[in-house]
């Protein structure tokens, strides 16, 4: 089910190799941040996004699947998300995200259900 969480969609138009770093995220209803750091590796891709004012300086971590759209004339990326679900996912912490498998559950089940860690539908 997560499997696919951490791979680009086919459509988004992401080409391996190419620098994200620095290109502005936008939501479904606005723009989020930019590009701090990026990784295409397969099962393992993902960008971090320094959201600046918007959520006081907060970096979130965003799936590479949440990505549907890459457009590298404007330097822009598209994303299937709202801010405020964007805002609602679990904080990122770069100190352990790499080799945290319990808090890559965690970004994974809410990237898919769209429930925090631990909530319910109800």
């Amino acid at each position: 089910m997560t499997e696919h969480v951490w791979s680009y969609q086919p459509t988004a138009g992401h080409l391996t190799g190419t620098d994200l770093t620095g290109y502005k995220v936008e939501a479904t209803d606005g723009t989020i941040g930019k590009v701090d750091k990026h990784s295409d590796e397969a099962g393992d891709a993902y960008l971090v996004v320094d959201t600046g004012v918007w959520i006081f300086g907060k970096e979130v971590l965003l799936p590479a699947s949440t990505v549907v759209r890459i457009d590298t004339e404007d330097e822009k990326i598209f994303v299937n998300r709202r801010k405020e679900q964007i805002k609602n996912a679990p904080e990122f912490h770069r100190d352990k995200h790499l080799g945290d498998v319990g808090y890559r559950e965690e970004l994974s089940a809410y990237y898919v259900t769209g429930v925090p860690f631990g909530g319910s539908h109800s």
